[in-house]
């Protein structure tokens, strides 16, 4: 099921131990267009602390209450690398951040999510949403064919929050302005921009696909 990135920005992260916090943004990455980390602020328990919390280790939501549940404790989140999420995320803080957690390199690999499609794939021993499990030795195989080559690249992470807003350019003029992105709630993946057009053609949203964006500035 698609669902609109304001709907995850108002999910309680809930560890296996208690409360985490409230989600406050998404950052996803412009090349594959998969949601990458969820922005948590963690409250007072943590002096409000931002944290990033990974789709690998997310839970099926529970929409009516507003939480996710994830397979984290709170101490876990407490010793997490410390990340400016008011700065560009490098791939050495992702290296940092998914080293930490033990999670395979999500660029390594030919899948959304490295060595799969779905994020918990990648994870050892659970299968989730009816897919195959994806062994860690294979996902360790391809994390160290690609290391070496995509360690010192730059990242293509974004902020949802900041991308609503920007502009469509269409080869033939402005299209309109993001309203919003819808996301594949097992993948993670964002499949449709949703485009508002009321500056030429009131009162109509229409969907871009990712795979037609050329660039993002």
């Amino acid at each position: 099921m698609l669902r609109q990135t304001k709907d995850l920005q108002d999910l309680a992260i809930v560890a296996t131990d208690g409360a985490i916090g409230d989600v406050k943004d998404l950052y996803f990455d412009d090349e594959d267009w998969g949601i990458r980390y969820l922005v948590v602020d963690a409250g007072s328990w943590l002096s409000s602390r931002k944290v990033l919390i990974s789709p690998i280790a997310a839970g099926k939501p529970d929409w009516a209450a507003k939480l996710l549940p994830v397979t984290l404790t709170r101490e876990q989140v407490k010793n997490s690398p410390d990340i400016d999420t008011d700065m560009s995320v490098t791939r050495q803080h992702e290296t940092d951040y998914l080293d930490y957690y033990s999670y395979p390199y999500y660029w390594a690999g030919v899948g959304l999510w490295g060595s799969g499609g779905y994020p918990n794939m990648v994870m050892p021993g659970y299968a989730g949403y009816g897919s195959p499990t994806a062994s860690r030795e294979e996902a360790d195989a391809a994390q160290a064919r690609t290391e070496a080559r995509q360690r010192d690249q730059d990242p293509h992470l974004r902020s949802c929050k900041a991308v609503v807003g920007y502009h469509i350019q269409a080869s033939d003029g402005e299209i309109g302005h993001v309203r919003g992105l819808l996301v594949d709630e097992e993948s993670w993946a964002i499949r449709y921009l949703v485009v508002s057009t009321s500056n030429w053609w009131l009162g109509h949203d229409v969907l871009v696909a990712p795979q037609w964006i050329k660039s993002v500035s």
